[in-house]
Order: C-alpha cells, then sequence, then structure tokens
C-alpha cells in the first residue's frame, strides 16, 4: 500500500473498532451526570452508579457476570480473535474462540486485592460509553496471571480531523475512600501525561510496545497507527497524550445487605456527593500540574469497594 495512503486515519476507523452494544451498560449502571467540566482545566467527568432494579435491588455479581462476557475482547488482540473466528467459521465450532477465553481467564489474578476488575470496567466504559477504542492491553503482555503489568492500564485512541492522534492513557484505582482513590489515580497517570520524552521516561516502554503491538484489527490500519510511535517517522510528533481514569469508591444510597432502595436514592445521594468529588478531582489536578491536558474522567460509587473485587474473582472462578 502507499505510503501516503497509510497516513490517513479517520475518526470512523477507531469506532468501527468497537463492535459491540452500548446500551448494554445501560443493563447494570446508571448515568449520574455526564460531561461536568472542571473550571480551568481540560477535565470532564462522568459519573455512574449500580442500576436498582424493580425488587429494589443492586447486584455487584450481575455487574461481575456481564463483565466477564467481555474479557476476550479485553484481554486478546483484535487479529488474534478475528483468526479464531475465522478458524470457527470454517469448522463450523467455536473451539478456537472458547480456547481464547481459558487464555484470557489465565490472565487474571485471584489476589484479593487485584485491581483488575476496574482495569476491565474501565474497558468497557472506555469504549461502550466513551467511545474509544482499546489499541493496546496490557494482559496479554502478561508472563504470569500472578503478578501485575506495571505501567498504564490500557490504552486508548482516537484521531481528530487534523490528523492528530489523541493518545489516552488508561488507569483505574479501586479504593472505599473516594479522595484517596482520586489522589492515587492521578498520581499514576502524572507522569504518563506530562513527563519529557526521552528513554528513561515512564511512558516510555508502552510506547516501544504501542509501535510494536498497537490494534485496530485491521493490518493496513496497524501499519497506519504504528507510524506515530515510530521515532524515524515524522508522524511521532502528531500525537497528544490524554487519559482516560476510573475512580471507583464506596457511595452513599445504596441498601443495607438484605434491604431495599428506589433508583432516585442513589441517584441522588451521588449526585449530592459529586460537588465533593468534582472539588478533590480539581484540587488534585492543581496539585499534580495537569490543568492543560485532557482527561476523561468515570466516577463509580459503589456499595463496597471490596465487594466488588470480591464478586469480580468469584465470576472468574477466581475466588480462594
Amino acid at each position: 500500500m502507499d505510503q501516503d495512503v497509510l497516513t490517513t486515519l479517520s475518526f470512523e476507523d477507531f469506532r468501527k473498532v468497537i463492535a459491540s452494544n452500548p446500551k448494554t451498560l445501560d443493563v447494570h449502571l446508571d448515568l449520574v451526570e455526564r460531561n461536568l467540566e472542571v473550571e480551568g482545566c481540560e477535565v470532564r467527568i462522568d459519573c455512574h452508579c449500580l442500576k436498582v432494579d424493580a425488587n429494589g435491588k443492586v447486584s455487584l455479581k450481575r455487574l461481575a457476570e456481564f463483565m466477564r462476557t467481555v474479557i476476550v475482547d479485553y484481554a486478546i488482540p483484535h487479529e488474534v480473535r478475528q483468526r479464531a473466528k475465522e478458524r470457527d467459521d470454517r469448522e463450523k465450532t467455536t473451539a478456537a474462540t472458547l480456547a481464547l477465553y481459558f487464555r484470557a481467564l489465565g490472565t487474571f489474578t485471584d489476589l484479593t486485592t487485584t485491581g483488575e476488575g476496574g482495569e476491565l470496567l474501565l474497558y468497557l466504559l472506555a469504549e461502550r460509553f466513551l467511545g474509544l477504542p482499546q489499541i493496546l492491553c496490557k494482559m496479554d503482555l502478561k508472563t504470569s496471571g500472578q503478578v501485575h503489568y506495571h505501567g498504564t492500564d490500557g490504552v486508548y485512541a482516537s484521531v481528530d480531523e487534523e490528523g492528530v492522534l489523541n493518545l489516552y492513557w488508561g488507569e483505574s484505582k479501586i479504593h472505599a475512600d473516594a479522595a484517596h482513590a482520586i489522589r492515587e489515580c492521578l498520581k499514576s497517570l502524572r507522569p504518563f501525561l506530562v513527563e519529557e520524552e526521552h528513554e528513561s521516561s515512564k511512558r516510555e516502554r508502552d510506547l516501544v510496545l504501542l509501535s510494536e503491538r498497537a490494534d485496530l484489527g485491521n493490518s493496513d490500519l496497524n501499519l497506519a497507527l504504528r507510524r506515530y510511535f515510530d521515532n524515524s517517522d515524522p508522524l511521532v510528533t502528531r500525537k497528544k497524550y490524554c487519559a482516560v481514569a476510573l475512580v471507583g469508591f464506596n457511595g452513599d444510597g445504596y441498601p443495607a445487605p438484605g434491604g431495599k432502595c428506589s433508583a432516585n436514592d442513589v441517584i441522588d445521594a451521588s449526585r449530592e456527593a459529586l460537588t465533593k468529588w468534582v472539588t478533590n478531582v480539581s484540587n488534585r489536578i492543581v496539585l499534580e500540574k495537569l490543568e492543560e491536558c485532557r482527561i476523561e474522567f468515570l466516577c463509580l460509587p459503589l456499595p463496597s469497594a471490596d465487594d466488588f473485587r470480591a464478586a469480580i474473582l468469584e465470576a472468574l472462578g477466581l475466588e480462594k
């Protein structure tokens, strides 16, 4: 293919990678607020809470079971999934795809303190809510399911009308306390957003991986995308560093175990507390000197951060 053609990536090329129904999120999550702006910053905050059913109940386990259904899409590269699908179509079976499920499952740790449930939920919200496809997942790079891969929690991307690649470093933190989750999340993101370009920068290893593995599910598009990470290509200067961040924490309004509530109870309590969360984000943005960085910030109050982690491990069959 002609080199000039390879330079052309469109917004639609990125959207096509997300081949799932965004409305499936609505079964499990309610939107509390969208696109709240933080004054003096390039930060937008979106807030969801768990869905309350007609019986007045919320279920972390149902959310975890839904998240389990996307672990292959999350943890296995597009091209590998496509080859498996083509083989299954030829052989009129699902064996190759099923094998990928167990391959994906083997990348998850059974540690009770794991943050991988938050990383998986970040993937779902980034792709299906924000429309940002994942172009690099760390899970397939792990050498053992019992260790965590160092670096960002996945990389997401889009391209603007001028051909600039907006690269979104992903980070998720699930803690009981909202302020702690926000602080740790932005602290982890800071070096990926503001460090000077050099071989010892914290983002450098991920940039090398992106130059080899950035994936849009199509060989021609992958060649075009990877040029943005080739230090010998002029396109390397045509990318902008952004972030997509998820923080989950204990929230108000949810019923006690065995109790009931209404959807409005949780939404209203979350909306009331949101003012404080926005203030926490704003303060931390200033402290980390991230005012000029574009950040998509996702807030998710939970009945219990610990119960969320436990529900993920149970759904994946990894509970001890």
